[in-house]
């Protein structure tokens, strides 16, 4: 693990980064509390600092104080090295932020049992982080494709709808069904439908731009969402992923399977009064088009009236 020295007594520094050397630690060192701030406010900040209280610059207090205020952070372990020992010196040193505090001269020993208790906490707080990291996973990504689930998309929906109507930028939405999926769980398995619900979704993500989403819907369905899109890009980024889709059977453990897909395309132009509900509707509608007219294909939503939400959805 990486550690910073910021000491600006070069006798004081030299022994710290001997001891630290020899107990494994990678050392950075400083002698001015701004360079100290600067290293720990760099992407590859290191994790454990040891700052003496008094240094040009900025003192450690400062530095510490200055950590805390970022957000968005990995966590920093702050150590201050003070030769004042009363009691409102050393709590002031922790409201700044330091985690705790060794007084000079130090005890080799003490300073490497607390710089233990420091790795220890800093690795607590990483399985924190990665648990809840995990568990959001979990609560905005289906699973079996990876893609971001339904209740994700229309929150992002939402927020991309917000952002075009503010921006005055067009939005694009997609509808995409995978065709005669029921056929394919009950002649294949449920195995290998799964395996084509994983590659079509490979497929048509490997369609898009880097800032498009592809969410898996529901079922066989699949939202997409494309920004700064108009009618005709959202339909060409269609036509794309159906023509990848067909392009090669799927291969599964049951054998290869054929498969095609239907998209219904609409968009919000950035100007005119839109909500979410809407353009999912008008996106539906062209699917059902789409799937009425043979299926394998793109229909726009601007080629029919606003559909009668309570019309019945094709059997697929």
């Amino acid at each position: 693990m990486k550690i910073l020295i910021a000491d600006d007594d070069p006798v004081s520094s030299r022994v710290l980064e001997v001891f630290l050397r020899k107990w494994g630690y990678a050392v950075v060192a400083v002698a001015d509390g701004s360079d100290a701030l600067a290293l720990l406010e760099a992407e590859d900040a290191p994790r454990l600092a040891i700052l003496d209280w008094m240094m040009p610059g900025m003192e450690g207090v400062e530095v510490s104080r200055r950590v805390r205020q970022r957000s968005g952070r990995a966590y920093v372990y702050l150590l201050l090295l003070t030769a004042r020992g009363q009691k409102q010196n050393l709590l002031d040193g922790l409201n700044s932020g330091a985690d705790d505090y060794l007084s000079k001269p130090f005890d080799a020993d003490e300073l490497r049992a607390r710089l233990r208790a420091g790795e220890r906490i800093l690795a607590m707080q990483d399985e924190l982080i990665a648990a809840r990291d995990a568990l959001h996973e979990q609560a905005t990504h289906d699973a079996l494709t990876g893609l971001m689930n339904r209740g994700a998309s229309v929150q992002l929906l939402t927020r991309e709808l917000a952002r075009a109507t503010r921006e005055r930028r067009p939005l694009g939405v997609v509808i995409g069904d995978l065709d005669h999926f029921k056929n394919v769980n009950d002649s294949y398995g449920h195995l290998a439908g799964d395996a084509v619900l994983q590659e079509t979704a490979s497929r048509m993500t490997s369609c898009v731009r880097s800032y498009d989403t592809v969410a898996r819907y529901g079922g066989e369905e699949f939202l997409i969402l494309v920004p700064s899109a108009s009618e005709d890009i959202a339909f060409r980024q269609a036509e794309r992923m159906r023509v990848a889709i067909e392009s090669a059977p799927v291969h599964t453990s049951a054998g290869d399977v054929p498969v095609t897909a239907s998209f219904g395309v609409t968009s919000y132009d950035g100007r005119s009064s839109a909500d979410v509900t809407s353009l999912l509707r008008l996106a539906d509608a062209a699917l059902y088009r789409a799937k009425s007219l043979g299926r394998n294909c793109v229909e726009r939503a601007s080629r029919m009236r606003e559909p009668d939400p309570s019309a019945p959805h094709p059997v697929v």
